[in-house]
């Protein structure tokens, strides 16, 4: 059995109601809060630079402590105490990074070594591809050369230059540099790896520290962001670590595999420096989409040089391509998920301003710190812009999203997200969900004044477009009936039931009449309810507002409909508009049920018995799926299921 599908409320933010007045701000000049925001963005910036030194270790101390947060924990729950879980796990990963240390110099020294033996492979291959893509420019730049020297020799022949001008010849001058002393020689040794040296001591013992008083660390900025709302901000503040703790261990864990497959790759296909060339690719694929290829870029090149063909290079990337789309397609989404929770655009956009902030190590650092922001984005108010501009959650709601289509004309693109929320839920849930509450914000910016004639008629136009584009083989393009209809649904319930048996469906024995309100978009909410009620084998019929106005309701026909169903997005209480019109439509239809769709901001949904006895109605419902239900009950079909609408026999 198919697991049940999720409505769209849990697959994206729900639909917020009080959102939908959806205001305007008029433009204002900057305020003093917002330059002194701007002010602290760049002050924050300048320091992050200027006082590198600094920054650098701290952040690096606070990303360790992250990564080794599990295993202090691990060793505490052996009972070896706080002091003695942090020691072993702070000295395991000192160990750990001396050893790559090491690991990395001795390669680097062996690739130095081993260059001047490339020297003869690497000129063999320059010169096979300049003979075979640039050979005619060098041979033409040869020609423009030899011409210019013999010009330059006949210009300083003995007959061009002045009578009794004495020719000098230059004076060779070498300097000779002392020997250098031994203290010279241990200082030339050391300096370059004194600065490292520095940087790890000071990030592991801000880490020791961070460890031993994480709790009292906590305390602070629980204090420090939510005293107010301290079950929030704790609940907030134990989420976010651990989701990062187990990320970055996750990733480094990953990153270690893949450094260590295109290590012994490297190795196997010759590749000079084989383990330097894995570290590389480990560190730097904690850049994601670029990491592994600029770490590729060496290794392929050498292989380039080195091979006494080409096949080492093609092999080199053959290595590189199988390892990153299986640790990025296979590995990692089984660990956590496809996404890091950042975009795709932040992703590079990070990795440019850490690497202008930090150089190599902005660049290896950028994820992992963009993350960090992104966290504190999504749990404290005052940083929530993090999270709209660099997280990967929509920016906009589902229903904010289909109304700036409709605004922009771009049916296309709303009935591909349409498909795509579909597949999630149902039909019935994305006209609920998304596009009712979509028109609402159409319907009130119209009441406001802010959409333009021509932009409300493009935007009643795509969304007619659109509801036509979701019409299934039950419904014509044009709303009608489809007499096909009953052979599909038939077809699409055996083929449900796993069954070779086909049952035509009983035809509908009820009429319902979908009249619309008066509003710009009515109409279009008129054709969903319709569409629904089709798809469900209830025969509608879409009524305009026009067709029952007082002066044309003597010639409307209701053709036999017991049931009415009067839908609008501006209709608001007991109007005195909308009770005769229910006073007309009862005159007309004697003894049908009415029920009406009241979906206009501000109303409350208290709708007792007097309400109802003041309309002259049956029901009054404040949502789709209501209004869609009451509508099955009266035609005396079964409920709509969390899939609807289906076919049903």
């Amino acid at each position: 059995m198919a697991p049940p599908r999720r409505p769209i409320s849990q697959e994206f933010q729900p639909i917020n109601r009080a959102r939908v007045r959806n205001e305007v701000p008029s433009a204002e000049t900057p305020g003093l809060r917002g330059l002194m925001t701007l002010a602290v963005g760049v002050v924050v910036v300048a320091a992050l630079s200027l006082a590198h030194d600094i920054v650098i270790p701290i952040t690096l101390s606070i990303l360790l402590s992250f990564l080794l947060a599990p295993l202090v924990q691990r060793l505490r729950r052996l009972h070896l105490g706080l002091v003695p879980s942090v020691l072993i796990s702070v000295l395991t990963s000192l160990a750990v990074i001396v050893a790559l240390a090491g690991l990395i110099g001795t390669q680097i020294a062996s690739l130095a070594q081993n260059i001047p033996a490339y020297r003869s492979t690497v000129l063999e291959k320059v010169e096979t591809l300049e003979q075979s893509t640039v050979g005619r420019i060098g041979r033409f730049v040869g020609t423009a050369s030899n011409t210019l020297q013999r010009l330059r020799r006949f210009d300083a022949s003995p007959d061009t230059q002045a009578a009794g001008r004495p020719k000098r010849e230059p004076m060779p001058v070498e300097i000779q540099e002392p020997p250098p002393s031994p203290l010279g020689l241990l200082q030339r040794i050391v300096a370059p790896i004194l600065g490292p040296i520095e940087m790890a001591g000071i990030v592991f013992v801000i880490t020791v520290f961070i460890l031993l008083q994480r709790e009292d660390l906590r305390d602070r900025l629980i204090r420090l962001f939510g005293a107010t709302d301290l079950h929030r901000t704790i609940t907030a503040m134990d989420d976010a670590a651990a989701r990062l703790s187990r990320y970055f261990l996750a990733q480094l864990g990953v990153n270690a595999s893949v450094g260590l497959a295109i290590g012994i790759g490297l190795a196997v296909i010759g590749v000079p420096s084989p383990a330097l060339w894995g570290v590389l690719a480990a560190l730097l694929r904690f850049v994601p989409y670029i990491g592994t290829w600029i770490a590729a870029l060496l290794p392929i090149s050498l292989a380039a040089a080195v091979g006494p063909d080409w096949g080492m290079a093609v092999a080199a990337v053959a290595l590189f391509v199988v390892v990153d789309v299986t640790a990025g397609q296979l590995v990692e989404p089984l660990l956590y998920g496809r996404s890091t929770g950042l975009s795709p655009t932040a992703v590079v956009v990070s990795a440019v301003f850490w690497s202008w902030i930090w150089g190599p190590l902005g660049l290896i650092l950028s994820t992992p710190l963009t993350l960090c922001l992104v966290v504190l984005g999504r749990h404290v108010d005052r940083l929530e812009f993090l999270d709209v501009l660099l997280g990967d959650q929509p920016a906009l709601t589902p229903s904010e999203t289909f109304y700036q289509r409709m605004l922009a004309g771009d049916p296309d693109e709303a009935i591909a997200q349409a498909e795509t929320l579909i597949r999630e839920g149902s039909l019935l849930s994305y006209y609920e969900e998304v596009a009712v509450p979509g028109l609402q914000h159409a319907a009130i910016d119209v009441e406001r004044g802010v959409v333009s004639d021509l932009q409300r008629e493009r935007i009643r136009a795509a969304a007619a477009e659109l509801v036509a584009g979701l019409h299934g083989p039950e419904v014509s393009a044009d709303g009608r009936r489809n007499p096909n209809a009953q052979a599909h649904a038939a077809a699409a319930n055996a083929e449900a039931a796993g069954s070779d048996i086909v049952t035509v469906p009983r035809p509908p024995t009820q009429t319902v009449l979908c009249i619309a309100g008066r509003g710009p978009f009515d109409p279009i909410v008129n054709e969903i309810v319709a569409q629904l009620l089709q798809q469900y084998h209830v025969n509608a019929r879409v009524v305009p507002h026009e067709a029952v106005s007082r002066a044309r309701i003597t010639e409307f026909d209701p053709e036999g409909a017991t049931i009415i169903c009067l839908v609008g997005l501006q209709i608001r209480g007991v109007s005195s508009g909308l009770r005769y019109l229910v006073r007309r439509l009862r005159t007309r239809i004697t003894g049908a049920t009415v029920l009406v769709g009241i979906w206009a901001e501000g109303e409350t949904g208290n709708f007792d018995e007097d309400f109802l006895r003041s309309l002259g109605v049956d029901r009054c419902v404040e949502r789709l799926d209501s209004l869609f239900n009451a509508c099955l009950d009266a035609a005396g079909r079964p409920r709509a299921t969390p899939d609807a609408p289906r076919a049903v026999a």
